[in-house]
């Protein structure tokens, strides 16, 4: 599907399973390794915990990825979607 669409710009990988298929042997050991590792994979790719309640505890001890990684992804979406620059 994704060689149908060749503007794609940015992948969000929500989740291990999303992380262990779009980047394969790239994926560190564990999910926390491989969000907080989620610079080596931008451009393409940004890796995320699944946004469950049952992960409330894991962005609790996390604080880095609210603080770094929805920053960093709050400042890529609009340039994304801004129709006027396409």
């Amino acid at each position: 599907m994704r060689a149908l669409l060749p503007r794609i710009e940015l992948t969000l990988l929500v989740g291990q399973y999303a992380q262990a298929y779009y980047l394969g042997a790239r994926r560190r050991p564990t999910l926390t390794e491989t969000v907080h590792a989620w610079r080596e994979y931008l451009p393409e790719f940004l890796p995320l915990p699944h946004p469950s309640p049952r992960n409330t505890r894991w962005l609790q001890v996390n604080p880095w990825f609210a603080r770094d990684v929805l920053a960093e992804l709050r400042a890529r979406i609009p340039p994304l979607i801004d129709v006027t620059r396409r």
